[in-house]
Parts: structure tokens; sequence; C-alpha cells
């Protein structure tokens, strides 16, 4: 029979939380089973997830299907309901090793417990690169998200248990750990002492010594002040790769969506990192047609990722979430929602382009994920000519020579360098 595997939608905590779930998989020799890890974020997510259920029962009519996750969390019905779902289970559930053991049925309790992740040392499923849950939920009830009430108010987990991970992920061949959660900037608010997202940074790379490649992923702009830009000043083991939980450019529609900053801080913030690492590229992500959008307002947010160069540009047509204060306010056409977001990408395209021709002839560094592809630095996606497969995993460093457009985004193109020749990987 074949092995079991899990199939990840949504953000990089479920990323996480699936190669958690792989071990349990694993560690009860479980076969022939599937799991789902559902994303919730926009309808078309949960669509996708329902699509897959429906094309993998087809292609493996004798494994068990399992979903789980935010969708799972808010939906358990929905899904139960579904002749080819065999078991579905919560967040929570997701976590305990005994939940995969069970033949069917629906297991979902409220909220998440990140105490049960404290004793689990996943295997990562990426060569090079593993994700490392910092903290789960959040407190701020943004109007548009449903994800508060799939994983509960912000919990983080002892900087001890972070460090025994880290240690692990590093022994298993890991080059590089990415800091993952729901709210990563809020880790800490929940924890007795004064411990605070950057100080628990700090302390992270002072007891990790050999954690050399240390990625941040989404950041909240209103958490992030001096301490921050002191941070990543000092510390070059923190990778120049900053993603924005930006949502809108307009004063107005950020208030509506219950944002803690405006346009203004966003600015400045982008001005201060890029003042402290030149070198930097600087990621987003952005709603449009949110309730009340205008032509104005939407112009305001084109204008904010030009300005700030935000090249690396996730971007979502507002989805209206059950039980949301936005879904209650008056909505734009989905047409029209659908057609800004096109347009927007369009111009993370542009943007990201310019970025990519000013590495042309520059080397690089580059973690290989695969034997010709990976990621700079600067998270930026690199075609590798002339690498080898016991490469996979390892860094390697590569010439730039050209931009080229794969799959629907531009990709940089080199060529593998002898040796570990080091050389200069800036943006400038």
């Amino acid at each position: 029979m074949p092995e079991a595997r899990v199939v990840t939608f949504g953000c990089r905590l479920n990323f996480f939380e699936s190669d958690v779930m792989a071990s349990h998989l694993k560690a009860q020799g479980q076969r022939n089973v599937i799991v789902l890890n559902s994303c919730a974020v926009t309808r078309e997510a949960e669509r996708q997830v329902r699509q897959s259920i429906r094309r993998l029962k087809r292609e493996n009519p004798q494994a068990k299907i399992v979903v789980t996750g935010c969708s799972a969390q808010l939906d358990p019905t929905t899904y139960a309901r579904m002749p080819e779902v065999s078991l579905v289970l919560g967040n929570k559930e997701k976590m305990q090793q005994e939940s995969f053991s069970k033949a069917g049925g629906v297991f979902v309790s409220g909220g998440v417990d990140v105490q049960e992740v404290l004793t689990t040392f996943p295997q990562p499923s990426k060569k090079g690169r593993a994700f490392l849950k910092i903290q789960d939920g959040c407190k701020h009830a943004c109007t548009f998200c449903v994800i508060t009430h799939a994983r509960g108010e912000s919990q983080s987990l002892p900087l001890g248990s972070l460090c025994q991970q880290a240690h692990h992920l590093l022994a298993a061949g890991t080059k590089e750990i990415v800091l993952t959660g729901v709210n990563v900037t809020s880790y800490g608010e929940d924890l007795p002492g004064p411990l605070t997202f950057v100080s628990m940074i700090k302390r992270l790379l002072l007891n990790v010594p050999s954690l050399t490649r240390l990625r941040l992923s989404s950041l909240d702009p209103a958490d992030l002040g001096d301490d921050f830009i002191d941070l990543i000043a000092e510390e070059k083991r923190i990778l120049p790769h900053f993603h924005l939980s930006l949502q809108a450019g307009a004063d107005l529609i950020l208030k509506r969506m219950k944002r803690r900053h405006l346009r203004h801080d966003v600015m400045t913030l982008c001005r201060r990192i890029r003042e402290v690492r030149p070198e930097a590229m600087l990621g987003a992500d952005v709603i449009t047609g949110f309730p009340t959008e205008t032509d104005a307002h939407f112009k305001d947010t084109l204008s904010l990722v030009e300005a700030c160069t935000l090249s690396m540009l996730h971007v979502f047509p507002y989805s209206p979430r059950p039980g949301t204060p936005a879904a209650r306010m008056p909505q734009v056409d989905r047409a029209l929602a659908t057609a800004r977001s096109q347009k927007l990408r369009a111009l993370g395209q542009d943007l990201l382009y310019h970025e990519l021709k000013k590495q042309v002839g520059q080397p690089l560094r580059v973690l290989l994920e695969k034997k010709d592809f990976g990621h700079s630095d600067h998270f930026a996606p690199v075609v590798v000519q002339g690498a080898h497969e016991k490469d996979v995993g390892n860094e390697v460093w590569a010439q730039i020579i050209d931009v080229q457009h794969v799959a629907g985004k531009w990709h940089l193109v080199g060529t593998t360098l002898g040796g570990q020749e080091k050389g200069s990987s800036h943006v400038v």
C-alpha cells in the first residue's frame, strides 16, 4: 500500500503543522492515508480543498481521506457530509498523534493548544529549509479575518522549546529556519516576563550559534519599532527579505479593516529597513476589493506598493467570510475586485523584474531546493544551471546571467561557481 501523505493548503504555519502530522503518521506506520490540511482565508481556498478531496479519492479509491486545518475547524459539517471523507479533525486534534488512529468521525474542539508541539520534532518535508512555529492564534480581530475563530487567542511557545527544535532541525541537515505563526510579531505577549518578538530572536540566535540562516515570515507593521530596526541592522544572520502584512494602502480602508497601522507608518518602516539593510527585498499581503473600496482607494494601494518597491506580493481579491464584520459591509463587485487584483499583481511583477535585473552580473548565494532551482537570500527565485543532485538542500554560489519568465513569474537565471566563492548578494 502507498505511504501516508499530507496535502497542504494556505500559510507557512500549515506547512509546519503538516510536517508534524507527517511525523505522526510515520510513527504510527499509517499507510494509504491522505490528509488534507485546509485553509479558510478565502472561499476560493475552500473550493480548492473540496475539489482536491474529490480528485484524490477518484485517484485513490481505497485511501482513507482525512480533512483538517482551519476550514475543517470552522465548518466540519460540510466535510463530514462529503462521501469521500472518513475523518475530520480540528486544529487541536491534528497535533495529537492518537487522532490519526481513529477510523472515522468528526473530532473538533475549540481553538489550538501550542503545548501539543512542545515535544514534537518533525522531519522537515523540504530539503534545506524548515519552518519553526513560534506562536499560534491572534488577538487582533481584523474585520475581514476568520482565522481568529479557527485558532483562538495568541499563544507563544517557550523559548527553550524553540531552541530545542532549532537544534533538532539543524542536526537533521536544515540550513535555513523560517519563523512562522499566525501573528509572529505578537510573540511573548502571553508569556510571563519581558520576552518579545525581537528579544526572542536575539536569544534564539545567541543560544543556537550554528543557525546561520534565519528568515522571518509575515510581519505586522504595527509591531515593528526601533528595536526591530536595530536587530536587523546588527544581525546579518536574519536574511534580507521582509514580508509585511499590509492589506491596503488607503487609510480609510485600513481603518475599516481594523488594522493598527496607516499608510505613513508603512512608508516610514520600509524606508528605515532599507536604510539599515539596503540589499533587502520587501513584499506584502494585499487585499483588493475590500468593502467600500473605491477607485481612489485602490490607486492609493498601487502608489504605496510602487513607492515602497514592494516587489514580492501576495494579492487576494476580498472574499467575505461568515461571521466577520466586513461581510456585513457594502460589498464591491467581485469582478472589479478580481480586476484590481490582476492589475496589482502585474505591478508587482514589473517591480520584481526591475529588482531582479539589478542582480544580473552578480554572484548570489542560493539555497537549492531542487537540482536546478532555489532561492537567494532575498527569497528571489533562481533557476540554477550546472548544479548536481548532491547540492540539493545546500548553499551554492551562482553567477546571475539573466532574468526570465518561468511559469508566469520572473526568475533569476544563474550558473554555478566553482567552490564556495563569495561575492555581493546585494540589491542596489
